[in-house]
């Protein structure tokens, strides 16, 4: 399956390039699935029929789906209480009822990325399309999976799960059950769950695509979101420039508008693959206007073919020991600054913050055995230069 991501700054249409881009692929023919994390339902006023928890078809080959991300917590704080029910007990803990549930902070994050990996995983469809919140909540849920799992292996790493041969010892020393087994089964099986939606977003045939209004507000939003995605590793497909007024604009009071749409556009083309889409003078609604806006289609056959596999967003690492004695790390980093970068090696790890984005991120296992030699940022690109540590580095003809 194919995903296409999309996001963009509040109000800058993206719900309706979502419905437009999912209608047109299904319209060639390709099954597709449209996800929304909206609460609203902001996309059936797009596509001009109703959306929510429950798959629907709103046109051939095209199934709407808006998760209730509340109820799915509620679901999983249930089974999460019968799991668990020998030591709730144990600590005289009162059940809740789902009745009385709400989804804590980042719960709804976290159930929607679960049904993003579970309609990734679906074998009913050949494209899913996924109408993201917008940016820069769309930037903190991509990043959510990777985090999670790191925080998990640092709270209860995997190498403690030999503590479980130690646990019928405690649990008869001190009197009670020990929770270590549920609990390092629980650890474990978030671990899993977590890297399967993480697979999903870093897939080669993953791609983002931002929308945005031509326009200050607008460059300013593509390349805080540039920044935000190459860091993260997510490869960004297509810029749609979206409500594009027509040059007929050029002789009314639009004229200053549309001289700032201009100076946008021509200022993403040098840097995106950018796609207009028009301004139709009025809000979307069904599928005649969808259509109107001609966005650009993902996949360009006729038919449903074997997808072709895109680049995948690469950070190399070049040798240049025998020149300049050192490793060169490449990290693609569109649109950063020198004076907002900022990198700090903590053992394996090397901690990137780029503007106001922060990835921390396992070293290659080449470069553990060195030691930081330097960095320069050139032409949208950051460079390390990792020297071999004499005390890690094999010694020439060992």
């Amino acid at each position: 399956m194919r995903t296409i991501l999309i996001t963009g700054p509040g109000g800058s249409g993206r719900t309706t390039i979502a419905a437009a881009t999912a209608q047109r692929a299904a319209g060639d023919g390709t099954r597709t699935l449209l996800l929304s994390a909206d609460r609203t339902d902001t996309l059936g006023a797009a596509l001009g029929t109703g959306t929510g928890p429950t798959p629907t078809e709103a046109a051939p080959l095209l199934t709407v789906w808006r998760p209730d991300a509340a109820d799915r917590f509620r679901q999983d704080l249930t089974a999460f209480q019968d799991r668990a029910a020998g030591v709730l007990d144990l600590l005289g803990a009162s059940r809740l009822d789902g009745e009385e549930v709400t989804p804590l902070p980042g719960a709804e994050e976290l159930s929607f990325l679960r049904a993003l990996r579970d309609a990734a995983l679906s074998e009913r469809y050949d494209l899913l399309v996924v109408d993201l919140p917008p940016l820069p909540q769309a930037l903190a849920l991509l990043a959510l999976p990777e985090e999670l799992r790191r925080y998990l292996r640092r709270l209860l790493p995997p190498e403690r799960q030999a503590a479980r041969a130690l646990r019928p010892v405690l649990g008869r020393l001190a009197g009670v059950p020990m929770p270590s087994e549920w609990l390092y089964e629980t650890a474990a099986r978030w671990d899993v769950e977590l890297g399967a939606v993480e697979a999903v977003l870093t897939d080669r045939n993953t791609a983002v695509r931002l929308v945005a209004e031509p326009g200050p507000a607008g460059a300013d939003a593509v390349r805080t979101a540039a920044l935000g995605l190459a860091l993260r590793s997510l490869r960004t497909e297509a810029l749609i420039a979206n409500r594009v007024l027509p040059e007929a604009a050029s002789g009314t009071w639009f004229a200053g508008l549309l001289a700032q749409q201009r100076k946008a556009l021509a200022d993403w083309s040098e840097e995106h693959d950018v796609h207009t889409v028009p301004h139709l003078g009025r809000d979307p609604h069904g599928t005649d206007d969808l259509a109107a806006l001609a966005v650009p289609a993902v996949n360009p056959a006729p038919a449903p073919v074997e997808w072709p596999a895109p680049a995948p967003v690469a950070w190399p690492v070049a040798d240049r020991l025998a020149d300049d004695g050192v490793l060169v790390w490449h990290i693609p980093l569109p649109g950063a600054i020198r004076e907002d970068l900022d990198l700090v090696r903590r053992g394996d790890e090397l901690v990137i913050t780029a503007g106001p984005f922060h990835r921390i991120v396992p070293l290659p296992s080449a470069l553990r055995r060195c030691t930081v030699a330097g960095a320069g940022l050139r032409e949208g690109e950051l460079r390390i230069r990792f020297a071999p540590d004499p005390d890690l580095w094999p010694a020439a003809g060992r």
